[in-house]
């Protein structure tokens, strides 16, 4: 990848509908240049894929925590693979430090969050959780 291709990514990242016009006009490329590399960089596996991003606020009524995850000797793998599973767990990412894993979980209200806990706590090879209830959003 190139600075053009890291350019592009980044134009993306702010606003992947942006018409591949603006994008060649952003970059000063070609259309057909930007065209060239998105596939390039889609057929490598580069670009894995487009989503969307919702505001916080669309989902007000939605209770989002984060977690984290301490485990037990070697078990990381199969709590992984279980936390995968688990519906209330919206992201999930490995991390050093104080916990192996942090997860975004959500829920509709507190009972429901209350029980999305009860499930990964009872996940065999988790040692110790922590939870914090996000309240705002303040960057996007």
């Amino acid at each position: 990848m190139n600075d053009t291709d890291h350019q592009l990514l980044a134009l993306l990242r702010d606003d992947a509908r942006m018409s591949l016009t603006t994008l060649a006009q952003k970059l000063r490329v070609s259309r057909g240049t930007v065209q060239n590399r998105l596939a390039k960089l889609e057929e490598s596996g580069v670009i894995a894929g487009y989503t969307v991003r919702l505001k916080p606020e669309a989902e007000a009524h939605r209770i989002r925590a984060w977690t984290g995850i301490a485990v037990e000797g070697n078990t990381a793998t199969a709590v992984l693979k279980a936390l995968r599973g688990e519906p209330g767990v919206h992201t999930l990412h490995s991390t050093n430090g104080r916990w192996d894993f942090m997860a975004e979980l959500r829920a509709d209200n507190l009972e429901g969050l209350d029980r999305v806990l009860g499930r990964v706590r009872r996940i065999d090879g988790i040692a110790n959780t922590e939870t914090s209830i996000l309240l705002s959003t303040h960057k996007l």
